[in-house]
């Protein structure tokens, strides 16, 4: 009895510490307060027919204000729709446990920007969302499943996956459980 006791203080002390150490873009203190922002991080990636999109997620702290920055990147040879943020703009996600995370849009307009070189059209969007008080914590206990975007003019549905290998870099991504261990870095 002793040993197992002894077994699971060692597996707990060992998990508390394997987590790995938050790393940031930008970590500013200065006069007017403190920023932080997380790198960024894949969360899905749609390579079809010539058109490539991507979606990053940063976490951010300003002050005492925890926000997701989500930038959206389109590349395409074809006509790039412009998908604007506006007030009304939400992120939805619905975790493995069946509860669902809303994000709020700040009051901040944004249709992206248009960048034309020699072959393809690309079109870069950010947005900033902050997190409801009430269902924060739940992004800490469970993955998320299935990501909506809710923009000005249309809704648009992602599957969250366990392991994303990016075309692009061929790094490996695990967005689903984004939140449960980068949600520390801006608390």
């Amino acid at each position: 009895m002793k040993h197992l006791i002894t077994l699971t203080f060692f597996l707990l002390t060992f998990s508390t510490f394997a987590q790995k150490p938050c790393e940031y873009a930008t970590n500013v203190t200065d006069s007017i307060g403190t920023y932080k922002v997380t790198n960024e991080y894949l969360i899905s990636e749609k390579n079809f027919g010539g058109t490539s999109n991507y979606i990053f997620f940063s976490l951010a702290k300003t002050d005492a204000l925890p926000t997701l920055n989500l930038q959206l990147i389109q590349k395409s040879k074809d006509f790039i729709k412009a998908d604007c943020f506006d007030k009304n703009s939400k992120v939805f996600l619905q975790l493995q446990n069946g509860k669902i995370v809303t994000l709020l849009h700040i009051n901040q307009e944004n249709c992206g920007t248009l960048i034309r070189d020699k072959e393809f059209n690309n079109r870069i969007n950010s947005g900033i969302f902050v997190f409801m008080k009430d269902n924060y914590e739940e992004l800490k206990k469970s993955p998320v499943t299935i990501m909506r975007i809710k923009y000005l003019t249309d809704t648009q549905d992602y599957i969250v996956r366990s392991e994303l290998t990016s075309e692009m870099n061929g790094k490996v991504y695990h967005p689903d459980t984004y939140f449960m261990e980068n949600i520390r870095c801006v608390e």
